[in-house]
C-alpha cells in the first residue's frame, strides 16, 4: 500500500474522464483541461452535443476528445464507464463527476421514481465511478485525483428541490469517505461546490425569477462555468498534493451568508451596550 499523494512522471498528457461533459460547467471543465494539453473522455447522455464539443475542443487545443454516451442512471453503465474510456484512450489519471439533475419537484408531488433517478445520476453513478476508477489506479499503483460537482444546496433546502439538496449532501459525505478509503493509495478525492452559475442548461432549466434569488451573494453575481472549472483544475492538480476529503465552495460568498436581508436593529441596546435601566433613566433626568 503507497501512503503517498505524490503524482508521478506520466510521460505523458493526463487522461481527464468528465461525466456530464455536455453540460455548462461540464464543458467548462473539459476545455480547461484540453487548454493544458490533456487528452479528454467526454462522457453524458447527449451524443449530438457531445461530438459537437469534441469537434471544437479538437479544433481549438489539437487534443485528443473522445465522446463517450453513457446513461449514467443505469447502474451497470456507469460502473462500467472507467473500463470504456480506459479502452479508448488508455488509463484515465483524472475523474470529474459533474453529471447531475435538478429537477423541480415539491415533496406533495414527489414519487419514488422521481427520488430514486435524482439519487441515481447524482451520488450512486459517482460513486461507481469513483471505484471503479480507484480500482483501476490501484491495480496500477498508481495515484489519481477525483473531482466531484456539488451544490449550495448541500447546506440549503429550498423549495422543490428536496431530493437534489438530499443528493448532493450525500456525495459530499461520499466524497469524504473515498478520501478516507483510497487516500493510503494515493487517490485524492475532492468536491467543488458552486454556488449559482450562469449556463442556460436545457437539461435544468432555470427561470429568471430564481435565478435573480439565487445570484443574491456578496459579490454580488453569478458564476461563470470557467470559475468552477479552475477550481477543478486546481484540485486535480500537483499543487493540491496534499488536498483530500475538502469540499470548495466557488459560490460568491453565498455559504458565508446572505446580503438579502436588511439589518435587524440599528446599534445596540441599552442592555446590549452594557447600561442598566436605572443608568439610563439617570442619564435622561440630568
Amino acid at each position: 500500500m503507497s501512503t503517498t499523494s505524490r503524482t508521478e512522471p506520466l510521460g505523458r498528457p493526463r487522461h481527464v474522464l468528465v461525466t456530464g461533459a455536455a453540460g455548462g460547467i461540464g464543458a467548462a471543465i473539459c476545455a480547461a483541461f484540453a487548454a493544458e494539453g490533456c487528452t479528454i473522455t467526454a462522457a453524458d447522455l447527449r451524443e449530438e452535443e457531445l461530438g459537437a464539443l469534441a469537434e471544437e475542443l479538437r479544433q481549438r487545443h489539437g487534443v485528443p476528445v473522445g465522446p463517450l454516451a453513457a446513461d449514467l442512471s443505469d447502474a451497470e453503465a456507469a460502473a462500467g464507464l472507467v473500463a470504456r474510456a480506459a479502452e479508448s484512450a488508455g488509463e484515465p489519471d483524472v475523474l470529474v463527476n459533474a453529471a447531475g439533475i435538478y429537477p423541480a419537484t415539491p415533496l406533495p408531488e414527489m414519487t419514488a421514481a422521481l427520488w430514486d433517478r435524482v439519487m441515481d445520476i447524482n451520488v450512486r453513478a459517482a460513486m461507481l465511478t469513483s471505484t471503479a476508477f480507484a480500482d483501476l489506479r490501484i491495480a496500477a499503483g498508481r495515484p489519481g485525483a477525483v473531482v466531484n460537482i456539488s451544490s449550495g444546496a448541500a447546506l440549503r433546502a429550498r423549495p422543490g428541490a428536496a431530493h437534489y439538496c438530499a443528493s448532493k449532501a450525500a456525495l459530499e459525505m461520499l466524497t469524504r469517505g473515498c478520501a478516507i478509503e483510497y487516500g493510503p493509495y494515493g487517490i485524492r478525492v475532492n468536491a467543488v461546490s458552486p454556488g449559482f452559475v450562469t449556463v442556460d442548461s436545457a437539461v435544468n432549466p432555470i427561470s429568471p425569477e430564481y435565478a435573480a434569488a439565487v445570484s443574491v451573494n456578496p459579490l454580488g453575481r453569478a458564476g461563470e462555468p470557467g470559475e468552477i472549472a479552475a477550481a477543478v483544475r486546481w484540485l486535480a492538480g500537483p499543487e493540491s498534493l496534499w488536498t483530500t476529503g475538502a469540499v470548495l465552495r466557488v459560490d460568491g460568498g453565498s455559504s458565508a451568508g446572505t446580503t438579502a436581508l436588511p439589518t435587524h436593529w440599528r446599534g445596540p441596546s441599552e442592555i446590549q451596550a452594557g447600561r442598566t435601566t436605572e443608568q439610563s433613566e439617570g442619564t435622561a433626568a440630568r
